[in-house]
């Protein structure tokens, strides 16, 4: 990714600052995501195709998740490692999503078109983080 596209999406040209603003978007979309799953289990599994109790569990991981990930995006400099564990942890669940879809869910047309669509969406915080963590370096 190059630095002005990174520094587009981030909006600064400080790579600590993209850092922390990629954390921040991700905690914010994964905590509404895991809150949604763990709330409203029963009618998003029907909606989607997936068993309630799978979406609660996921939801209430999720919502952990989220809050660790809000925890790093609020320090003034997130350490390198916690950084790229999330980066991690976003690529593995996006390949697992896509996993999971072949492999044993059976879901709706909704739930057909969404696992792929979060699947991506994770992937691309996963991506973006790493880019603004390997800017970091690059400015040291």
């Amino acid at each position: 990714m190059s630095q002005a596209l990174l520094a587009g999406l981030a909006r600064t040209t400080r790579p600590q600052s993209a850092v922390r603003r990629f954390l921040a978007l991700d905690a914010v979309v994964t905590g509404a995501n895991g809150i949604a799953y763990a709330v409203a289990s029963g009618p998003l599994g029907e909606f989607l195709g997936v068993d309630a109790g799978l979406l609660l569990e996921l939801g209430v991981l999720l919502a952990v998740y989220a809050a660790g990930v809000a925890w790093l995006a609020s320090r003034p400099q997130p350490p390198a490692l916690g950084v790229k564990l999330v980066v991690d942890i976003n690529a593995v669940w996006a390949v697992l999503s896509i996993v999971a879809l072949l492999a044993w869910l059976e879901p709706t047309t909704a739930g057909l078109v969404w696992t792929p669509l979060q699947a991506a969406t994770v992937g691309g915080f996963a991506l973006a983080q790493w880019a603004a963590l390997r800017a970091v370096a690059a400015s040291r």
